[in-house]
């Protein structure tokens, strides 16, 4: 029976957190050698593609897929299988339609966008991925139908199809692309005395010109990797689909009320998703609005008092001025150079919300159905259960950023073009690490208000979010004493809001009373712990191992990070056991969970 089959919001979030782990190392597997293929103006090509593609794809899929799930979890709740799946059909045909249009919408874009402000080299890239956002629209038919079943599985799978589709395919497609390239190349210039040779129909005279008719279209090969893993991922979908079904008996069918018009359904679809896409729209707005106002009030802020500016940075300045990497005669550049430092900062920003964003993706459907039935204990343990987890998970991890901020940095970057930038982005990063428990449960709290069928306030926050966010960006960033530590400040307030609004709203309308002990206070302590154990242990063990940019990245600096990682998480795993804040449901999700939670419950270990 489909409610056998049932996984808890635990089992169906670490199976998606496990998913996103491997697709981002996946990902990192992916971007490593493509750029060693393609140099920094082949990633130039494909990144030109991403930008665009992004702000379409996320409008096309923003609120379907949630919709769809938390109607089929309300649906099976009130036993009304026949009408779960009319949902699934009715969103095929709509999720056709959003996808078709998306494709078009970024075809008719494409040559205007490379034209005017990426370049007409990133047209074939363009062109390349534009057909995933149609085949990533339709397999999220399938995946918010088996969210929706509260089956999370389907979904972790297709993922990482879609990643080793894009990792297999785009970088042998783009090998094969500059290997053909090279040998019309090759093959032309011995044919012609090495006067010239005809690639890809263009005729060139040096490697120089030869790389320059190759890499837009090995940039293109390795884009289209995207679009044919979307596709493998929709055939894994649409045969697990054939082969299983919803696991729905025909009992289940029998006794189940008739469905609805698939016209009512569509209605209801449309009108969950509008908010969200809404919420979208504001969040793709903001973005823009907040590179443009970063960037020019940080030149406000250097043309205001160059010398404040310079203080607060000079360590990194005079390093990029001595490398011969800046000219602080030119504000522009200057200008470029703290918006790059602020963007360093951001690649870490995100890597924990992007796994505790499963738990909201796994509890949506779990909280829907519990609210359909007006079940307060269900309501009550997923609330809590997803930001217990959501702390348990980001508080340590956040803190230990913090601590280690400077060191992280070093590992990633000191042998790169971005050394030089270390001292202005740990701060950055530091600020980052801190508010990393915000920013982690600001979506989950999103999706459990989608569940309980308040889709306005996540819009409401993100607008007032945005507006403090833009404010500061002007009262901040543009004043030399602060400058692009505004930009910083600006981020965390727009995540302090949004967290605000939406959690005080969620515990109000639910009527949930959280255990605030169990939930924030104990998982803090045993953070605070693991934070101080990291930072006191890498700071005695790099005075006695000092780092060495100028060794292999395995060198005593690497490893002293990595020892004062392994004995923070010691720390705060112990720590966790000893006040007694870890629960038995955290523990059987694990492997052999339920024979490691007799054995800590023997001992009076568990909360």
């Amino acid at each position: 029976m489909a409610s056998e089959k049932k996984q808890s919001v635990l089992n169906g979030a670490m199976m998606l957190m496990f998913a996103v782990v491997l697709v981002k190392l996946i990902g990192a597997l992916f971007k490593i050698p493509l750029t060693d293929m393609l140099g920094a103006t082949g990633r130039g090509y494909f990144n030109s593609a991403y930008e665009v593609y992004t702000p379409i794809f996320a409008i096309s899929m923003a609120g379907l897929p949630v919709a769809v799930s938390r109607m089929v979890a309300e649906n099976v709740a009130l036993n009304r299988h026949r009408e779960a799946r009319m949902v699934f059909r009715v969103s095929q045909r709509i999720f056709t339609i959003v996808g078709l249009v998306g494709t078009l919408v970024l075809l008719i874009a494409a040559y205007p966008y490379t034209h005017f402000v990426a370049g007409s080299k990133s047209l074939p890239a363009v062109l390349c991925v534009a057909p995933s956002i149609f085949f990533c629209c339709y397999m999220s038919a399938y995946r918010g139908y088996y969210e929706g079943l509260r089956n999370m599985t389907p979904t972790a799978i297709s993922q990482v199809i879609e990643a080793l589709g894009k990792l297999l395919i785009g970088l042998a497609l783009a090998k094969i692309i500059i290997s053909v390239g090279m040998s019309q190349y090759e093959a032309g210039m011995l044919a012609s005395g090495n006067v010239s040779a005809v690639v890809f129909g263009n005729e060139v005279m040096s490697d120089t010109e030869a790389n320059s008719v190759i890499i837009p279209w090995a940039a293109a090969g390795a884009v289209l990797g995207v679009t044919v893993g979307s596709i493998a991922s929709n055939v894994f979908l649409i045969i697990c689909h054939k082969i299983k079904g919803d696991g729905f008996t025909r009992t289940q069918l029998v006794n189940s009320p008739k469905a609805r018009p698939s016209e009512e359904i569509a209605k209801e679809m449309i009108k969950i998703a509008v908010p969200m896409v809404i919420s979208a729209l504001v969040l793709n707005i903001t973005n823009l609005v907040d590179t443009m106002t970063i960037q020019s009030r940080l030149m406000t802020a250097l043309e205001t008092d160059f010398n404040t500016v310079m203080q607060m940075h000079a360590e990194s300045f005079n390093e990029a001025v001595r490398l011969s990497r800046l000219n602080l005669n030119d504000l522009k550049e200057v200008k470029s150079y703290l918006w790059g430092v602020y963007g360093t900062a951001l690649d870490f920003k995100n890597l924990v919300p992007t796994i505790t964003i499963q738990l909201g993706v796994s509890a949506l459907p779990a909280l829907a159905a519990a609210w359909a039935v007006k079940d307060k204990g269900a309501t009550k343990s997923t609330i809590e259960t997803v930001i217990r987890i959501g702390m348990l998970v980001a508080l340590p991890a956040g803190i230990g950023m913090a601590a280690l901020s400077g060191s992280i940095l070093e590992v990633a970057y000191a042998r790169g073009l971005s050394s030089d930038a270390i001292p202005s982005v740990t701060p950055i990063l530091a600020a980052y690490g801190f508010a990393t428990p915000i920013m982690a449960i600001s979506t989950p709290t999103m999706n459990m208000l989608q569940a309980i069928g308040r889709t306005d306030i996540p819009v409401k926050s993100t607008i007032a979010g945005a507006i403090v966010k833009i404010v500061c960006n002007f009262a901040l960033v543009g004043n030399p004493k602060i400058n692009v530590y505004g930009a910083v400040i600006g981020t965390i307030l727009f995540y302090v809001v949004i967290v605000v609004c939406n959690f005080t709203s969620l515990l109000k309308i639910s009527g949930v009373k959280v255990n605030w002990k169990s939930v924030f206070v104990k998982p803090f302590i045993c953070a605070a712990l693991c934070g101080v154990t990291a930072f006191a242990a890498n700071g005695l063990l790099t005075t006695i191992f000092p780092y060495d940019p100028t060794q292999s990245i395995m060198n005593m600096g690497t490893v002293s990070a990595v020892i004062s990682i392994g004995l923070a998480v010691i720390v705060y795993a112990v720590s966790l056991l000893l006040i007694k804040g870890i629960a038995k449901e955290d523990v059987i999700v694990l492997p052999k969970g339920e024979k490691i939670a007799k054995t800590l419950e023997k001992y009076g270990l568990l909360g």
